[in-house]
């Protein structure tokens, strides 16, 4: 197995913050195929640019950070016909915390005003410096969880 990456995932606050209280991530409107990227022990973030799903409520915060369980991406029933995949995590304790006092810092916006193209594909690897900085910024408690 190779060794574990970072990532960020985007999706609005209110989904993640269902997915903390449950202990799951879910993206691309529950596509199996991204999940497959994902790995146990990886670093997982949520980046929500909204409160809401298609909302134009702008939050612009990070509102997510933990580490993948074990485990492989399953399906759910969630109603409605729609059977979402999801990955298990292991949520950090942590803040929201807005992404506009790091636009200078992280490596994932150097790119500068067209640093946000990428949050389009609901879920890209990060630096182990961005996962970092990250969780630092959201006051995250890693010794609260059992990782593993």
């Amino acid at each position: 197995m190779s060794a574990p990456k970072n990532w960020l995932a985007v999706a609005s606050a209110e989904h993640v913050r269902k997915g903390r209280e449950l202990g799951f991530m879910q993206v691309c409107h529950g596509k199996l195929g991204p999940l497959r990227r994902v790995h146990p022990g990886d670093g997982v973030g949520y980046y929500s640019p909204t409160v809401s799903f298609q909302g134009k409520d702008k939050l612009q915060s990070f509102t997510a950070v933990g580490i993948v369980k074990q485990g492989q991406p399953y399906e759910v029933d969630w109603g409605g016909g729609f059977r979402p995949h999801r990955r298990d995590v292991d949520w950090w304790p942590a803040l929201e915390a807005s992404i506009l006092p790091l636009l200078n810092l992280l490596d994932f916006t150097a790119a500068g005003s067209s640093w946000g193209y990428q949050l389009r594909f609901g879920l890209f690897p990060i630096s182990d410096h961005d996962f970092k900085l990250i969780a630092e910024t959201m006051c995250a408690d890693v010794a609260a969880v059992e990782v593993g």
